[in-house]
């Protein structure tokens, strides 16, 4: 069954589910699959590698997900919140750096409300006309999420995690639904974001039917951006002694989603950079295209913890750019001062 896969979705950007869990399990050369995927990258977006300024810009959530290093019951947390001066700070500094889409992401932090919020992309926008300001702040209600495209927001990120709803149940308590998850990706759609969705690979319980869904999911959604890392245990979570995501799966599924979704703009994210230590490389040469270096203030990075053994310094570090040029150009790439929108036609 294996012979000719890799061949097949890159003509078809399709597979019966039987096939997709043989390339996901290992049945296929992934030397093959990967250059494949880097292909098809390259064919759609040459060697660029567009750089995202990354603001962690709160650390509360209202939300106790599993898996999660700030949930609400982690009391070991150190919680900060950035204000409005703090956050434009870090974009006055990226675009000197050569910035140009700014990433605000936090937990689902009520303070922030949507008047406050309104006000910080406004003022992004104002003073950064030329860049595309891009959110990562949960679910909310559909006007929320009106008011901010509104106030100049281009783009949202907003993972699925999974796409299975049993799954859902085992990695979230009872008041998080995915179908308000799966509603509010399509909203975000018909109100015209960019829209970025995506799921860890390895987390808890998760099975290749599972992975499947999410591919299936993807689909139906068609998003602009995908977002896929290793899930990555957090002492403070009651997934803690769980094992962390595989490499080679999370390359896997990387690769094979470059080949479905051609002109998606797919990061090589800090996940996998966390879990090797040149996993961001190995992501690139898989099929993203995408690398979000850290703009938050030194003295919170390491705060926004996620998960354990987080990349924060160094090459992870915006001021540290150079460096990371250097690595992105020694795996046959080249970052680029862009907005970086993502390309509609293959």
């Amino acid at each position: 069954m294996s012979e000719g896969l890799v061949h097949k979705l890159e003509d078809g950007r399709d597979l019966s589910d039987a096939e997709f869990a043989v390339l996901l399990e290992g049945g296929c050369q992934d030397s093959e699959l990967f250059l494949a995927a880097d292909g098809v990258r390259r064919r759609m977006y040459g060697d660029k590698v567009y750089i995202r300024g990354l603001i962690e810009f709160s650390n509360y959530c209202k939300n106790n997900c599993y898996y999660c290093g700030i949930r609400r019951d982690n009391a070991s947390v150190t919680r900060y919140r950035l204000s409005k001066e703090e956050i434009l700070a870090c974009c006055d500094e990226g675009y000197r750096l050569g910035f140009r889409t700014f990433v605000l992401q936090g937990g689902e932090d009520p303070h922030y409300s949507d008047a406050l919020m309104c006000d910080i992309v406004s003022a992004i926008r104002q003073s950064f006309p030329d860049c595309a300001i891009t959110l990562s702040l949960g679910e909310k209600r559909k006007e929320s999420y009106e008011a901010l495209f509104s106030a100049g927001a281009n783009r949202y990120l907003l993972r699925h995690e999974t796409a299975d709803d049993a799954h859902y149940r085992l990695l979230h308590p009872a008041p998080m639904r995915l179908e308000n998850r799966k509603r509010s990706l399509f909203e975000l759609k018909a109100i015209g974001y960019q829209v970025g969705s995506g799921f860890m690979v390895g987390s808890p319980f998760q099975t290749t039917e599972d992975i499947v869904s999410d591919l299936r999911f993807l689909q139906t959604l068609k998003p602009d951006m995908i977002g896929v890392g290793p899930y990555i245990p957090h002492a403070g979570t009651p997934f803690s002694g769980h094992r962390a995501g595989a490499l080679d799966l999370t390359l896997r599924v990387l690769a094979i989603l470059r080949l479905m979704f051609p002109c998606a703009l797919i990061p090589s994210t800090t996940a996998l950079g966390s879990i090797h230590p040149e996993g961001r490389e190995l992501g690139l040469k898989a099929g993203a295209n995408v690398v979000m270096p850290n703009l938050s203030p030194l003295r919170v990075r390491t705060l926004y913890a996620l998960y354990e053994n987080k990349i924060c310094t160094d090459e992870e570090a915006a001021e540290s750019r150079a460096k990371l040029e250097r690595r992105v150009e020694n795996a046959g790439y080249q970052i680029v001062t862009d907005i970086g929108n993502v390309r509609k036609h293959f």
